[in-house]
């Protein structure tokens, strides 16, 4: 508490916050607790603008995740896909500052979009997708009203939640190398380098240069790496583009990096807002709709949850034990904006890690998000710009976030075999089956049956056994279906 009042006294004459002559910004400090928090309004406007820099890839990103085909064959409009995901985390992120008073922004969950996109959508309509984020955001409101979330979240092992972030960090980072050129199917074998081992094509160099630029970027810890490895490596298509008169289909997606011929400024598109059904969904079969919905509430349950903590400690908003005022309406507000991205169109959404750089930046409060919010709700009007970005230099963002969410292996005991085993497993089969479920329950099962085998079997406690019981019937889903007559 000395340390923050030092701080407050130093920076309320400089930020004229507190009870300054304003009454604006009286009520600012009041509603937010800036001076409280030993914060100013200039240190949360420049912590918000920092940390959209920082996650503005998001409304890049999220579009060519969700770009793909349905199962009726159907391809949502990327201006609509973009401004679907401004909207949403325009909206979640105020909510966050208003009500959660905490520097926290949220987004689209590349983590969530890679399931929707993989997983979720060659089985139905996008409709019916977005339904299935609105459904995995009410479960998550209500966990974190009862209290369930908290529970369940100590009832997971430590390693196995690294292990999952990790697991879906690959599953991302492959879909980058495989969207940019860079990878391929192959006959002989799983994968290829380019076309025959082989690198070809200007947009596969443009893609490698954005890749390494945004790592030497991040290596000298510059705010805002992947957002300017982005819109450098687009210059550079666009350059590319134009001097070696290259065809759509040549790059990602089909879509050539070329200048907007009616400017950079444009009307939203809100044709996804509300486009949500929650029919249809028995044609697919009950199991499996159950298992897309607690696969989607795991690919935005566990990130959010430790991104909350480890944001919230890291702005000296925790007590001694670990606590964090409003981590209950924070909580509450994440799982609404599963909801929320599902009803805009955009995807679950969750909060960001990238918030911690705000927090760098001296951001303590509510308002910092507010200022993130109000930025993503000016993207709407930028649509045009954002569809300059191939998907070849978006693709290396994916592997760079696919990299940063590997760094929780230095939080795993390799030389404990009972939990080196299944965060591998966890880990290697999300990308090696395309199915982030399939990583999961691989991980769970094996981690109680080595338990077991070592003679702790009441160390994964009654929720893990009934999840791996769960996961057992996922895997054995077809020969059980034959065996009832299902199919």
């Amino acid at each position: 508490m000395t340390q923050s009042s030092v701080d407050r006294r130093a920076e309320a004459p400089a930020g004229h916050s507190g009870t300054a002559a304003s009454g604006r910004t009286s009520w600012l400090d009041r509603h937010f607790g800036i001076s409280r928090r030993g914060s100013t309004v200039a240190r949360e406007v420049r912590g918000g603008l920092t940390t959209f820099m920082a996650m503005a890839y998001i409304l890049l990103l999220n579009p060519l995740i969700l770009g793909g085909e349905d199962a009726a064959g159907n391809v949502l409009a990327q201006s609509g896909l973009i401004t679907a995901t401004a909207l949403a985390a325009a909206v979640t992120t105020l909510l966050l500052g208003f009500f959660g008073k905490v520097p926290l922004a949220a987004a689209a969950g590349l983590s969530v979009s890679g399931v929707l996109a993989s997983q979720v959508a060659p089985q139905m309509t996008w409709p019916q997708a977005m339904g299935m984020c609105v459904a995995y955001g009410v479960v998550i409101m209500l966990l974190a009203v009862t209290g369930l979330r908290e529970m369940i979240m100590n009832a997971i092992p430590l390693a196995l939640k690294h292990a999952i972030t990790m697991g879906i960090g690959m599953f991302i980072a492959l879909i980058g190398l495989v969207n940019a050129g860079f990878v391929q199917a192959g006959e002989a074998k799983i994968v290829t380098l380019g076309v025959n081992d082989q690198l070809r094509g200007w947009p596969v160099l443009v893609f490698c240069l954005t890749l390494l630029l945004i790592f030497m970027l991040q290596a000298r810890n510059v705010p805002g790496a992947i957002l300017i490895g982005i819109v450098a490596g687009t210059v550079a298509a666009v350059v590319v583009n134009a001097v070696a008169d290259l065809k759509p289909e040549a790059w990602a997606n089909g879509r050539a990096p070329e200048l907007p011929a009616g400017g950079v400024t444009s009307t939203p598109d809100f044709g996804l807002l509300g486009e949500v059904s929650f029919r249809g969904w028995g044609d697919v079969g009950v199991m499996t709709v159950s298992m897309i919905v607690f696969t989607l509430v795991l690919a935005g349950f566990f990130d959010a949850m430790a991104t909350i903590i480890g944001v919230g400690t890291e702005a000296k908003l925790t007590d001694e034990r670990g606590r964090m005022p409003g981590l209950s309406r924070a909580l509450f507000i994440d799982g609404a904006g599963g909801a929320v991205g599902g009803a805009a169109g955009a995807s679950g959404q969750t909060v960001f890690v990238e918030s911690a750089t705000g927090v760098g930046e001296g951001a303590r409060t509510g308002l910092s998000s507010v200022v993130v919010g109000l930025l993503f709700a000016l993207g709407l009007l930028f649509t045009p710009l954002a569809q300059i970005v191939p998907g070849n230099v978006a693709a290396a963002a994916l592997v760079v976030i696919g990299a940063m969410m590997m760094a929780n292996a230095r939080h795993v005991d390799w030389a404990d075999r009972g939990v080196a085993v299944p965060v591998f497993l966890t880990v290697v089969l999300m990308p090696f089956t395309y199915s982030i479920t399939a990583g999961v329950a691989a991980g769970v099962i094996s981690y109680t049956a080595i338990r077991a085998a070592q003679g702790k079997w009441r160390e994964p406690g009654p929720f893990m056994w009934v999840l791996t019981a769960v996961f057992v019937v996922f895997f054995a889903l077809h020969p059980i279906e034959q065996w009832m007559g299902v199919k």
